[in-house]
């Protein structure tokens, strides 16, 4: 399994969910399932099987989790000038300006200005300082950005 990066804030988020899927959620789906079971016959019992189902999901995601805590990088703000897991980079791209922060790809939510450093344009700006500009390919197109600022 590769490192996974994330803000510190994200490592707590994680955790109280997994808190939450071991200590509530599995519990009422156990419950649901001996529910489930009174019913009389499994075969044709559409709430045991509908329990089963989220049984399944929920041990699902306590695996990922799980994983993925094992192996957590915490993202401290970068220092230095160049663009890092952690930095924020104010950009020009024509006449406009924009900020992302870079963060790894299980925290990425571009609407909100975070990119993975896996992404394109995240990997496109790694390693670079204020003044480089920095050329990718689109679908639409090459798109230049000039890095104004890195924080």
């Amino acid at each position: 399994m590769s490192r996974s990066y994330l803000t510190k804030d994200r490592l707590v988020e994680i955790k109280k969910e997994l808190e939450d899927l071991k200590n509530k959620k599995r519990v009422e789906v156990a419950e649901r399932l001996r529910s489930a079971k009174e019913y009389g016959d499994l075969s044709e019992n559409a709430e045991y099987t509908q329990a089963r189902e989220e049984q399944a999901s929920v041990e699902t995601r306590i695996f990922e989790l799980e994983e993925l805590l094992q192996e957590v990088s915490i993202i401290e703000k970068s220092e230095g000038g160049l663009v890092q897991i952690g930095s924020t980079v104010i950009v020009k791209k024509g006449d406009g300006e924009f900020r992302y922060s870079i963060v790894g790809s299980y925290e990425a939510r571009p609407e909100e200005g975070k990119i993975s450093d896996e992404s394109p344009l995240g990997h496109a700006f790694m390693n670079r300082k204020a003044g480089e500009t920095v050329t990718i390919s689109t679908p639409s197109g090459k798109e230049t950005y000039q890095i104004v600022k890195v924080e």
